[in-house]
C-alpha cells in the first residue's frame, strides 16, 4: 500500500480514492467501470452513446432513419438512452455492491438533460453519482437531487468552479460528493482550457488546484469533499507531496487512459496495440473538434489530414480591397473571390496537387481539399444526427430552429462518427483517437513488459503500490 493512501467515504462505504475516468462513445463500458468497482474504486460508465446488446449478446449498430436532423437527433437520444442504462445495469451486477458506479455525460453532447434523467429514472439504486464536464453544467445540482445521486462536476480552473457553485451548485451543497480539477493540458479528450490560457505553455497544475481549494474554502465547502485529479496521472508516488496536504485538502486520483490497456478494456485489439507504441510527444493538443473545445489525441494519420486541410487555407474577400488584388481562378465557380498575390499562387500549386476542391468555412477563409474528401465531409455534415448541442462542423443546434446560424465547418469532421468507428474496430489511423499526454508510459513502465495486459484488478493493485 502506497505511503498516506486511505480510503474515503462516498455514497455511504469506504472505497479507494481512485477513479476511472469515463470515456465516450463506448470506450469505457460495464466491464471495465464494474471492474474498477469490483476493485475497490469508483468506475465510471460513458453515458455518450453507449453500446446497446441484441439477445446474442452483439453490438446492435446505431443505424439512423430520420430523414430531417431533427429525427436522427431523438434518435440518437433513443440510443444513448439505452446504452447507458444497459451498461448501468451490468456494470452494477460486475461490481457486487463494492466499490461504487458512476456515470459520465458531457454537457455538450446533443440532448445531454434529457439522457441524463432518462439514465437515471431507470437506474435508481445503481448509479452513486454523475461527472460531468465539457461545458457550464449548471442544471446538473438540480438533476442530482432530483434523482438523489450525488454530482462531482467536471472544472478545469477555479474561476469556472466559482462560477457554477455561486449560480446553481450552493444550493445543492450536501450532494456534491468531489469536484474533479481536470488539467487541460495532460487530459485525454475534451478539456477545458480558456482563452486566457496557452495551450502551448502548460501550467503546474499544484498552485491551480490550491486555488481551487482555498475558492471552496471561502464558499464554506469542507476539506473532506475530496479534489480528484484528473489528467496526467499515471504513478501515485508521483504525487506523493499531494496525498495528506493540508494545503489540498483530501485529495483523489482520476485515470483515464491507463484502463484503457486491460483485459476488461472494450476498446479493439488494434486501438490497444497502437497505445504501446506511442511515444512522448505524440499526443496533440488541438481544436478540430466540432465542440469548439480543445481537446488531446494521438497525432495519428486522421489528426494529421486535419492539420494539412487548415493549412491549405487562404482567406479571401467577396470584391476587390486591400491586399486581395487578385481573383481566384482554380477551386471556385464565380469571380467573387478575391485573394492575395502569394494565396492565389499557393492556390493553383495546391490545385495542381489533386486539391480542386475549394470550400467555404465560417472565417471568410477557403481550404482546399480533393474530390473525395470534399464529397466525404459534405456527406458526413448532411448525415448530422445531432450528436452535439452545438456542432461547428454541421451547424446542428439542439434546441430552437436547430441550427447554429453559422456556416458548416470544412476544417472538423463528424466526432460521433469517428469515435463509433474506431471503438467498433475500424483502422486507428483513419479515426480520432483519444489518449492523454501520458500515454507514452505504456512503452517504458515495466509493468507493460513482454506484452503484458492487466485485468482491472491487477491495474488497481499496481496503483495501489504508487507504481
Amino acid at each position: 500500500m502506497f505511503k498516506g493512501l486511505k480510503p474515503i467515504q462516498y455514497n455511504g462505504q469506504e472505497v479507494w480514492p481512485l477513479i476511472e475516468g469515463g470515456k465516450g462513445v463506448a470506450a469505457t463500458n460495464h466491464a471495465s467501470s464494474g471492474a474498477w468497482a469490483a476493485a475497490g474504486g469508483i468506475g465510471t460508465v460513458s453515458a455518450v452513446n453507449a453500446d446497446s446488446y441484441d439477445e446474442h449478446g452483439n453490438v446492435i449498430p446505431q443505424i439512423y432513419h430520420g430523414r430531417k436532423r431533427e429525427e436522427r437527433h431523438q434518435e440518437l437520444i433513443d440510443y444513448a438512452i439505452d446504452g447507458a442504462v444497459t451498461q448501468v445495469k451490468q456494470a452494477y451486477e460486475i461490481s457486487e455492491g463494492r466499490g461504487a458506479i458512476n456515470i459520465n455525460v458531457l454537457w455538450e453532447m446533443g440532448g445531454a438533460q434529457q439522457v441524463l434523467e432518462g439514465v437515471l429514472e431507470q437506474t435508481k439504486g445503481m448509479v452513486a453519482g454523475v461527472t460531468c464536464g465539457a461545458g457550464m453544467p449548471y442544471k446538473l445540482s438540480e438533476i442530482a437531487q432530483q434523482y438523489g445521486v450525488n454530482y462531482l462536476p467536471i472544472i478545469s480552473s477555479a474561476r469556472a468552479f466559482r462560477a457554477l457553485w455561486k449560480r446553481a451548485y450552493k444550493k445543492v451543497p450536501d450532494l456534491m460528493a468531489a469536484v474533479v480539477y481536470e488539467d487541460p493540458w495532460l487530459a485525454g479528450g475534451h478539456n477545458g482550457l480558456s482563452n486566457a490560457e496557452d495551450p502551448r505553455k502548460p501550467e503546474d497544475p499544484y498552485p491551480r488546484v490550491k486555488a481551487l481549494r482555498e475558492t471552496m474554502r471561502a464558499e464554506g465547502i469542507a476539506d473532506s469533499v475530496p479534489i480528484i485529479m484528473a489528467g496526467g496521472v499515471w504513478h501515485l508516488r508521483d504525487w506523493q507531496d499531494w496525498i495528506d496536504s493540508e494545503e489540498l485538502g483530501q485529495i483523489a486520483f482520476q485515470f483515464g487512459t491507463r484502463p484503457l490497456l486491460t483485459k476488461e478494456s472494450p476498446i479493439p485489439e488494434s486501438w490497444k496495440s497502437e497505445l504501446t507504441k506511442i511515444k512522448e510527444g505524440d499526443i496533440l493538443l488541438h481544436k478540430f473538434s466540432p465542440t469548439g473545445f480543445y481537446s488531446s489525441a494521438v497525432r495519428n494519420e486522421f489528426l494529421r489530414s486535419l492539420e494539412a486541410r487548415s493549412e491549405r487555407q487562404i482567406p479571401y474577400s467577396t470584391e476587390k480591397a486591400g491586399e486581395h488584388t487578385h481573383q481566384l481562378d482554380v477551386g471556385v465557380k464565380g469571380k467573387n473571390f478575391w485573394v492575395t498575390r502569394n494565396d492565389l499562387l499557393r492556390a493553383r500549386e495546391w490545385d495542381g496537387l489533386g486539391f480542386t476542391m475549394a470550400m467555404k468555412t465560417p472565417d471568410n477563409t477557403l481550404i482546399f481539399a480533393t474530390p473525395e474528401e470534399s464529397k466525404m465531409i459534405r456527406k458526413d455534415q448532411a448525415d448530422c444526427m445531432g450528436c452535439l448541442s452545438h456542432c461547428g462542423f454541421s451547424a446542428w443546434k439542439d434546441h430552437d430552429n436547430f441550427s447554429t446560424g453559422r456556416l458548416a465547418d470544412p476544417r472538423s469532421f463528424c466526432i460521433q462518427k469517428s469515435l463509433q468507428e474506431i471503438v467498433h474496430g475500424a483502422p486507428v489511423e483513419e479515426h480520432l483517437m483519444f489518449a492523454g499526454h501520458g500515454a507514452y508510459n505504456f512503452g517504458t513502465d515495466p509493468f507493460y513488459s513482454n506484452g503484458f495486459v492487466p485485468t482491472v484488478k491487477q491495474l488497481v493493485d499496481r496503483i495501489l503500490t504508487g507504481d
